[in-house]
């Protein structure tokens, strides 16, 4: 178990200590939660009041925020309590699981794959014909690489992921487990003698930048005739569809079970929130913020926050629930059937 003492753990998100502890710290927990031996943090007024009855030893806190000091009780004052808060997370992260071998005898490689130097192959993983990992690429137990993709240096790919044929993955990308990168897209056309459905062929593939991290079970669908591509420093999570021909730009963010529609286009940095559908042919600005459930049906440029089904402006959005709240409330006064 590592343990650090509140110094330590201050030299590394220099704060501002304001109240010293001399217990060893085992851990990070939220308030509620947290243990005498932990440190745990507030990123807003309203719990602040919490922390006279936390158990905890230490305490991260925003910068506008004030604490009454408690004896051997640790406070630290950052600028942002959730960023200092990750980089502790980070002091008290584990190894990962271990390979007793660089490659696994059970791993299935094609002769003319190239294993860049400090390779890790899991048991039981599939590589293709002209396959190129980069150096420090780990593949853990059942990752399937297939013909003809490229990796770059230090990715970690996760169990049970399928990296389709010609697909190109940068350098220090995470991908999690049962992720698939380059399947088919979705696309049908009724068959001229009506009796059935034609199937359009995906002849491109999916590009993917450098700093990409895509959650469990999430799928980026190969393009109809070029390239599905994710800029660099993308974070999307667990759950998501990312469909044929769409383009993300650099440090976007897609949470849980948000979905792009064929052809999309999103500008760097957009912010699509959980559950938030993009309608295909759409394009997103720099920027943009797509509130969660929403149904994007237009465009919108830079820095806009769109919410709704249909997604408009969001202020236009929250108006309007108000005013249907209020038509709800006279109609039971008067009522109303």
């Amino acid at each position: 178990m590592k343990t650090f003492t509140i110094q330590q753990i201050n030299d590394v998100i220099k704060g501002e200590l304001l109240s010293n502890t001399t217990q060893l710290i085992t851990g990070p927990e939220q308030l509620e939660q947290a243990g005498e031996s932990q440190i745990t943090f507030i990123g807003h007024k309203k719990y602040a009041k919490s922390w006279d009855t936390c158990k905890a030893c230490a305490v991260i806190i925003n910068a506008d925020i004030e604490l009454t000091p408690i004896d051997n009780k640790a406070i630290i004052k950052v600028k942002n309590a959730d960023v200092a808060m990750a980089m502790v997370l980070e002091m008290f992260v584990e190894e990962g699981p271990v390979f007793d071998t660089a490659i696994h005898p059970t791993a299935t490689i094609h002769a003319t794959a190239t294993i860049g130097e400090g390779c890790q192959i899991g048991a039981g993983c599939y590589i293709g014909k002209n396959v190129v990992l980069g150096k420090g690429v780990t593949l853990y137990p059942n990752v399937t690489i297939l013909d003809e993709t490229s990796i770059g240096a230090a990715t970690t790919i996760w169990s049970g992921s399928v990296i389709r044929e010609k697909c190109v993955i940068g350098a220090y990308c995470i991908i999690h487990p049962n992720a698939t990168i380059g399947a088919d897209g979705f696309g049908f056309r009724p068959s001229p003698d009506g009796r059935g459905l034609i199937k359009i062929p995906h002849i491109g593939n999916v590009v993917i930048g450098n700093g990409v991290e895509i959650g469990a079970n999430s799928c980026v669908d190969r393009g109809k005739f070029s390239a599905t591509t994710i800029g660099d420093g993308c974070k999307i999570d667990n759950l998501v569809q990312i469909g044929h021909n769409s383009k993300m730009g650099r440090c976007c963010i897609m949470a849980g079970s948000s979905g792009l529609a064929g052809s999309v286009t999103l500008g760097d940095g957009v912010i699509v929130g959980g559950g938030a559908c993009i309608s295909d042919h759409v394009t997103l600005g720099n920027g943009v913020q797509v509130g969660g459930q929403s149904g994007v049906i237009n465009n919108f440029s830079d820095g806009a926050k769109v919410l709704g089904y249909p997604a408009i402006d969001s202020r236009d959005a929250l108006k309007q629930w108000v005013i249907l709240r209020k038509l709800v409330k006279e109609s039971k006064s008067h009522n109303y059937s």
